[in-house]
Parts: C-alpha cells; structure tokens; sequence
C-alpha cells in the first residue's frame, strides 16, 4: 500500500499574460509567414516551451547578426536594448517585439525621468536579459544598478538630488522592499514609480508559496534555472520556513530520497512554466504515493494582452 502524501498546489502558478502573449506571438508569426521564424534570445525562460516552439520552425539566436534579413525576427518577452530595433529598422527586417507590456511600462518609466533630468538607479540582477533590455533604454551611464542593499552604499550619482529608481519586474518582493528602503535613507529625494515595478504575477506567484509553506516539508517550484522569477519562489519558500525548496525543470528531476519520509508537498511553476510540467510532477507524485491535492489560491488573476497589431492583420 503507498504511503499517503498531501500536495498543497499553489495558486496563482505558472504562464501569466506576458508570457502566454510571447509565445502566442511566435505561433502567430509562424502560422502567418510560415518558418523558419527566428527569435533573438529564448522567448521565455522556459526549455519545454521553447523546444516546442523549435518544433514548429522558430530558430532561436543570441544576436541579431545571425538572423537573415529576409525572415520575421520576433524579440522576447524580457525586452532589448533600443539599439535592437534599431538595427533591424537600418537593416529593413520585418520584426515583431513580444516584450512583455509590465516591462514595457518600465522602459517608459525610464524614458520619462531621463527626459526629465533624472539618472536611473535600477534594481536588477547583472546580465538578466530583462536589466540589459531596460538599462538599454537610455544612453550609457544613465542606469545606474544595484543588485543588494548594500550595493546602495557604494553608488556614485550625478547628482544625488536628482535621482529616480526603476525595477526588474520578477525580483523577490521582500529583498526590493529593503534595496528601496536603503536607497530611500540614503537618497531621501530618490523618485519611485507610480505603481510597483515588480509584476502583478511574480507578486502573486511568491504571496501563494508563502500561504504554502507553513502546511508543507518541501516545496518543488517547477521552472528553469535561468528564469529569474522561478529562482525567487525557491528563496521565498525558504524564508518562509519550508527549507527544502527545490526548483525542477521537469518530473525526471525529483530528487525521490531527498522527500523519502516527507507527508506534505507543495507545488507551484515560475511564471515560464507550462500547467503540463505540473500535471507531469503530480502524476509522478502519484505513481509512487496515495496522494492528496489541495488548492492553495490567494488571488485570481484575469489579465490578458493583445498580440501586435501586424499579427491580427491578414497577409495582402
């Protein structure tokens, strides 16, 4: 007889609008100018996602050097430096920009505060697509980053006085709350965004693992390890006391006699994660224990995206 097993599922998980419009726009781009499509960097941080789009004719490159001017080249969901574009305007490529909107807001954001005469201090991790993207936005020295609190310490601005903060959109919400409240000590005249840079979805995403861990013994967050957003629930869970906290790509990566003993499991998937890599892990779960599932749900989330207008238009 297996021995019996809770799995607590959090909720919200997994795709939220920006990435289910990124993909949804390769689709598109292929349906509409058939393959190949080529796709600079991957689309979302997510293996099983982008091999699937590679099965269906996307070709993923780092550069824009390496697409062909003669086929649609889609930009991904983490944004790019305005040089991009640029070069593929100079180079009269028909190309498709997925950056998610919450990202895009955050360029903008940048843009009006340069304009206005601000440096830009962001809040990001180094080498992320998504802070390369944004400090991209403005000239050279304009972006100023920060990865801890203690980097605030070490910052050397223009002009104290005249300084606004911008963030990636998939941090830790706890750890930006104490890089703000250090950069607010230390620049009191510091302009912050109207609304909360950090994405409604990685908010929620942590809020849930954090309802999970006091039930749970280990936490499995289904995401890959260079999705930024996936890698913070690991850390959440463990800060909220659930110490084994793990991330897993796929099914096949469990670790089984690290949960040998365990009674209560929780699952959630990084904002990249597809529902079938979960349902994948729970029916792992299930050939080899007497399982249990139960929703943990703290919040509903409704949000959708339009793709691009040259996709909704029809080939002349």
């Amino acid at each position: 007889m297996p021995e019996p097993l809770m799995l607590y599922l959090a909720a919200p998980r997994g795709f939220c609008a920006g990435v289910d419009r990124a993909i949804r726009i390769v689709e598109m781009a292929l349906e509409k100018w058939g393959a190949p499509v080529y796709v600079r960097h991957e689309i979302v941080h997510n293996r099983f996602v982008v091999d699937g789009l590679r099965a269906k004719g996307a070709v993923f490159v780092e550069d824009l050097e390496e697409c062909p001017t003669d086929r649609p080249v889609v930009f991904s969901a983490h944004g790019v430096p305005k040089a991009v574009p640029a070069e593929a305007a100079r180079r009269e490529m028909l190309f498709v920009d997925a950056t998610c909107p919450l990202v895009s807001k955050v360029h903008v954001e940048a843009e009006r505060h340069h304009a206005a005469g601000l440096q830009m201090v962001m809040i990001g991790h180094a080498g992320h697509p998504e802070t390369l993207g944004t400090m991209g936005q403005l000239p050279e020295g304009e972006v100023l980053l920060v990865e801890t609190a203690e980097d605030v310490a070490t910052l050397a601005p223009r002009d104290p006085g005249r300084l606004a903060f911008i963030t990636q959109t998939t941090l830790s919400v706890d750890d930006t709350a104490g890089i703000v409240a250090a950069l607010k000590a230390r620049f009191p005249a510091i302009v912050g965004p109207h609304k909360e840079d950090i994405c409604y979805a990685t908010t929620n995403r942590q809020e849930a693992v954090k309802a999970v861990a006091p039930k749970i013994d280990a936490l499995l967050v289904i995401g890959a390890p260079n999705s930024s957003n996936s890698r913070r629930l690991v850390e959440v869970g463990r800060r909220a006391g659930c110490a084994y906290s793990q991330l897993v790509q796929r099914a096949t990566d469990i670790d089984w006699r690290a949960l040998s003993g365990i009674r209560a499991v929780g699952i959630t998937a990084g904002a990249s994660a597809p529902e079938v890599l979960v349902n994948e892990v729970i029916d792992a779960f299930r050939a080899r224990y007497d399982v249990t599932v139960e929703l943990v749900e703290t919040a509903q989330e409704n949000v959708e995206f339009k793709v691009p207008r040259v996709l909704r238009e029809k080939v002349a």
